[in-house]
């Protein structure tokens, strides 16, 4: 694990208004695995957990009890739960600079969080967000994305039909 400086973890419930339902968990959890991230986070009752990587940027804030998990933690298949219980869905996250994640937000397998961009609260991200725009729900979808975002992301808005978070 790597941290730059300025970390924040909030664990008790009178730490936040919000009140986190539990201690931050911070966790690797295969060998090899990576969590990083970068100066200013700061977390309340989040869990992040990785079994191969998860970076996060600079002045990344991860709201009340959400959790960060780049594994499924076990296999779809159920015989293969039974069998072969270590070949669960791993896939990196990426939380780029300047994210904001809503409290009891599930950020799962896979996910890149563009520069700047807003997770609505109790969202659970299947997909790709992003820089500066706005997603929610289950499975989060866009909701709003700042003209900046376009202009930076143009070939992804041009076709967006092929860009699953803009797909309608």
């Amino acid at each position: 694990m790597q941290f730059g400086d300025g970390l924040q973890l909030r664990s008790s419930q009178r730490s936040n208004p919000l009140g986190p339902s539990r201690p931050c968990i911070l966790c690797t959890w295969q060998a090899g695995a990576l969590l990083e991230a970068g100066r200013n986070l700061r977390a309340t009752g989040a869990t992040l957990c990785a079994a191969d990587r998860i970076s996060i940027g600079d002045n990344v804030v991860i709201g009340a009890n959400s959790v960060v998990a780049d594994t499924d933690f076990h296999p779809l298949d159920p015989q293969a739960r039974k069998d072969r219980p270590q070949e669960a869905g791993i896939s990196p996250i990426v939380i780029e600079d300047d994210v904001f994640i809503g409290m009891s937000c599930l950020i799962l397998k896979g996910v890149t969080l563009g520069k700047g961009c807003v997770i609505g609260a109790g969202s659970v991200v299947t997909r790709n967000v992003l820089p500066m725009s706005v997603a929610a729900g289950n499975p989060a979808r866009a909701l709003k994305v700042s003209p900046n975002s376009f202009r930076k992301t143009r070939a992804i808005v041009e076709n967006h039909r092929s860009h699953p978070i803009l797909r309608p």
